[in-house]
């Protein structure tokens, strides 16, 4: 008997421990003994967490948004710094080219005008030869004529082969670019205001003046200086 009534307190005394526990469980963890209220629960936080992700969602979709129009900004200037470095760039290319043609054209100009200055010389020295002395009886003086002749017409060729050639203004309209005025002569049959005479030959290196013609320009009679 004295068994028994022990055993009796023994199972009396763990049925209490186990409710404590049970009812320790149903205080903190309430879902675990109703599921309604578990079903609601998580019902509740898949809603909130569905909208937490939405906003989330359309924040980040926002900020991507910015992000591309500020992406697409700089790729518009980035364009536009590049097309007007490739055209800085091509400008530079192409003065660089002029300048070198330039050289290469006008590179001679200085030693142009110092030969001319000997064409001038062979040509007052043709012109100074009297005609009546060109004949049998001078036959040195024949010879002599003819060979300047002959290195006078050559430097022609030579000039005109380099893109030098003498200007030849008489009867054309006076320009201030090609032309320097040394006299004034009557018109006569010529127009006033054209060139008349010349009294130093001017000449052109590839279209570009480098040495003016002195001219003489007509005018009327009333008008000469």
């Amino acid at each position: 008997a004295g068994c028994t009534r022990a055993n009796g307190s023994l199972w009396t005394v763990g049925q209490l421990v186990g409710r404590l526990k049970l009812y320790y469980i149903s205080y903190k963890e309430p879902a675990f003994f109703n599921p309604i209220t578990a079903a609601h629960q998580k019902s509740s936080g898949d809603e909130q967490g569905t909208e937490e992700t939405q906003e989330d969602q359309n924040l980040t979709l926002r900020a991507l948004e910015h992000r591309a129009s500020k992406l697409e900004e700089q790729v518009r200037d980035l364009t536009e710094r590049y097309r007007r470095a490739v055209a800085d760039s091509e400008n530079v290319k192409r003065r660089t080219q002029k300048f070198v043609l330039d050289a290469k054209m006008f590179g001679i100009q200085s030693f142009c005008r110092d030969l001319v200055e000997v064409a001038d010389i062979l040509e007052r020295t043709s012109e100074n030869v009297p005609v009546e002395e060109l004949n049998d009886r001078n036959p040195t003086l024949v010879k002599l004529y003819e060979g300047l002749s002959l290195i006078e017409a050559k430097l022609q060729s030579v000039f005109t082969k380099h893109g030098l050639q003498k200007m030849n203004p008489v009867g054309g309209n006076y320009d201030p670019y090609d032309h320097e005025i040394v006299c004034h002569v009557p018109a006569g049959a010529a127009q006033p205001g054209t060139v008349a005479m010349v009294a130093q030959d001017g000449y052109k290196l590839h279209g570009r003046t480098i040495r003016h013609a002195h001219v003489g320009i007509a005018v009327e009679s009333q008008e000469r200086q």
